[in-house]
């Protein structure tokens, strides 16, 4: 029997090491957020609320679709929903306004025809957002032995999470904590208490740790404050090895930094590799989300502008990310941020391996899923899957296991009608299975920005 492309990409799905499926399956599957039937019953009985109070409670219904969604657009419209209401009872309510009058006629029909028809029809569209489980981008894997440490008295809080570092003048105070690289963890020092160095560097405290490696605030020998990352992988290679790695690494310095962070520095010290980058402090998007619901109109759009034209930095150096998601998405005070770009393949250098299944199953491309090649199609058709999350604060591509949101990836797509007009078109364009058919990321650039 002659095998189709796609039973190809099933095969060597199914046939991915146990140990690799395992690992995919507890940390980075997302649960279906399916509807049970009571919420299904719930959210009916919800959206003809309008229609049987003959839209009096129209307000009402829409409001509390506004807090639940987080929505300013909706919470305007249950205001104008209001406005309509009082407006309705001004005009009709007069005792010497005939029935059978023009004003009271125009009266009854914008009000059959705005808050209660269309009170019942904008309920029932808002209906299954209301009444879905929010999904969430998998978060990072907690490694065994680590742990959040609580932070010394005379500290502030840093962006990655874990513990906080000394008040500087110098260095931008975060809003709020977080960690985008994985789970907090504590202080970096010797056994005789004294900070480790590493290469030039000195690492003050453990931000966080995930999959790759462990970060760290690190001091730079200028005085500035930089994201070290640490890799787990011992380096295992001689000479050779170790050029390829700084090579791979140095590549991502000739990026521009306008809408990532800078790669400062690589190095190898014994067999440690580690890699430096701009401290940049924000939320990701992934936690910007999840805190505050998802992006609308001009934020949005901003968001899909410059992440695209971060990845066309990206790709002009000859980098290809690999691992685009919301995770590695940061929102500075200058705008979003790229990071961990180019760290991938730089890690093949270190283990002297490659292939296998590398990145978030929600994120991957169809390319990735079935083991072959990747170039920057497949960082597009992440981006475009990165935006929906956004727009949405539901994953494109979602399943009980890794092996369904392969699937997933594989053979749907996602409905787009919550995103704006204006992203609808560009990102069916990047969600094309045929890699040879997404746009570059500046044609995605101009598509967006017409």
């Amino acid at each position: 029997m002659e095998r189709s492309p796609t039973n190809v990409r099933i095969l060597r799905i199914r046939t991915m090491p146990t140990e690799d499926a395992v690992r995919a399956r507890r940390y980075d599957a997302q649960p279906v957020a399916r509807q049970s039937p009571v919420r299904v019953t719930l959210g009916v009985l919800w959206a003809l609320v309008p229609f049987f109070s003959l839209g009096f409670l129209t307000s009402f219904v829409i409001g509390s679709a506004a807090i639940r969604l987080r929505s300013r657009k909706q919470g305007i419209a249950a205001g104008s929903y209001l406005a309509a209401f009082v407006a309705y009872l001004s005009a009709v309510d007069t005792p010497a306004l005939p029935t059978d009058s023009a004003q009271y006629n125009v009266a009854m029909w914008i009000w059959i025809l705005g808050a209660w028809g269309g009170g019942t029809t904008h309920a029932f569209v808002l209906r299954r957002r209301v009444f879905e489980p929010r999904a969430t981008v998998p978060p990072a894997p907690v490694w065994p032995g680590t742990a959040p440490s609580p932070a010394p008295s005379g500290t502030v809080p840093t962006p990655y999470g874990g513990a906080a570092v000394p008040p500087n003048p110098s260095m931008p105070a975060a809003s709020s904590s977080w960690n985008p690289w994985g789970a907090p963890a504590s202080p970096v020092t010797h056994h005789t208490g004294q900070p480790q160095r590493l290469g030039a560097y000195t690492l003050l405290h453990k931000l966080g740790e995930g999959g790759q490696g462990a970060v760290h605030m690190g001091i730079a020998p200028d005085g500035a404050h930089v994201a070290v990352k640490v890799l787990h992988e011992r380096f295992r290679g001689g000479t050779q090895e170790r050029d390829a790695f700084m090579r791979e690494v140095a590549a991502a310095q000739r990026v521009p930094a306008f809408s990532t962070a800078r790669v400062v520095d690589v190095g190898v010290d014994g067999d440690t590799a580690y890699i430096v980058s701009e401290y940049v402090a924000g939320r990701s998007l992934d936690r910007l989300v999840r805190e505050e619901g998802p992006l609308s109109g001009d934020a949005l759009i901003r968001l899909a502008i410059a992440t695209s034209a971060a990845l066309n930095a990206i790709h002009s150096a000859g980098i290809v990310h690999r691992d685009f998601k919301p995770a590695n998405v940061l929102i500075g005070s200058d705008g979003p941020r790229v990071i961990d770009f180019g760290i991938a393949k730089a890690l093949d250098q270190v283990t002297m391996t490659s292939g296998g299944v590398k990145g978030t199953p929600a994120f991957m491309s169809p390319e990735q899923v079935s083991g072959l090649p990747v170039g920057p199609q497949s960082d597009i058709f992440s981006w475009a899957s990165t935006m929906f999350y956004g727009a949405t604060g539901l994953l494109a591509f979602n399943g009980a296991t890794a092996f369904q949101v392969f699937q997933a990836v594989l053979h749907q797509q996602p409905a787009l009608l919550p995103l704006p007009p204006s992203l609808r078109d560009p990102v069916a364009a990047c969600l094309d299975k045929d890699p040879q058919r997404r746009p570059t990321a500046a044609q995605l650039m101009l598509a967006i920005a017409r």
